[in-house]
């Protein structure tokens, strides 16, 4: 597992002194980005081959959140490839090696010029290697949407919302979710899919759905289908 170490930052906190979800995703994108670059096959690779990785969803299970000032490690590894997709778990541990967040991701290469998926080429994969998944409990891909949302105020996309490739950040649509939690929502397990990209200037919808033991926040365009849905469980 590729790793690399930090300590969690009084800016990265929430009220209750505990990193808060979107910093933890913050994380997990800097330790795969942190990978691919010291592989060889990061952002000025995938650009100068007009490539990306796309990310199609999220599983994150927070068994106990890191607080603040503590030394903690960011893992991340590739356990899978399947023809257009790639397979990374991350996980955050602490000063013992315990795990105390673990995740599983889906990404899609895409050809940044087509706009569609890309087949795998066996060098990537020689590139990343394949480890053996962690132990967790593996949720599907697809999340369900349920009936009778709550539509909340419309959000405008702005610059900071972007990343590199010039769309929203899959971290900002889930940023924009948690502001829809009770203040004592206390998270187990976050999922996301990501259907479609929101570039600067769209204007986003979200809708709140109560679930048993949680919410599930779509953020809508203006024709009503998702740019990604956000599933938020506690225990």
């Amino acid at each position: 597992m590729y790793t690399f170490h930090s300590r969690v930052r009084y800016s990265e906190i929430d009220a209750n002194g505990h990193i808060t979800l979107d910093n933890i995703i913050n994380y997990m994108q800097d330790c795969s980005t942190f990978h691919s670059e010291d592989l060889g096959v990061g952002i000025q690779y995938l650009q100068k081959n007009h490539q990306v990785w796309m990310l199609s969803a999220w599983q994150i299970v927070i068994e106990q959140l890191p607080k603040f000032a503590q030394e903690i490690t960011i893992g991340t590894q590739a356990y899978d490839f399947s023809n257009v997709f790639g397979y990374r778990n991350f996980a955050i541990m602490d000063e013992t090696g315990a795990y105390l967040v673990k995740a599983n991701s889906i990404w899609c290469l895409t050809d940044t010029v087509t706009g569609r998926p890309m087949r795998i080429k066996p060098e990537f994969v020689a590139c990343y290697g394949i480890a053996k998944p962690l132990e967790m409990n593996y949720a599907d891909r697809k999340i369900i949407i349920p009936h009778n949302g709550q539509k909340q105020n419309p959000i405008q996309v702005q610059y900071h919302h972007l990343d590199t490739n010039q769309h929203v950040n899959n971290g900002q649509y889930v940023k924009m979710a948690l502001q829809y939690l009770p203040k004592d929502f206390s998270i187990y397990q976050m999922r996301a899919e990501y259907r479609q990209q929101a570039k600067l200037g769209d204007i986003i919808l979200p809708v709140v759905f109560s679930v048993q033991r949680g919410f599930v926040i779509v953020l809508e365009n203006e024709d009503g289908k998702p740019f990604s849905i956000v599933e938020l469980l506690s225990r």
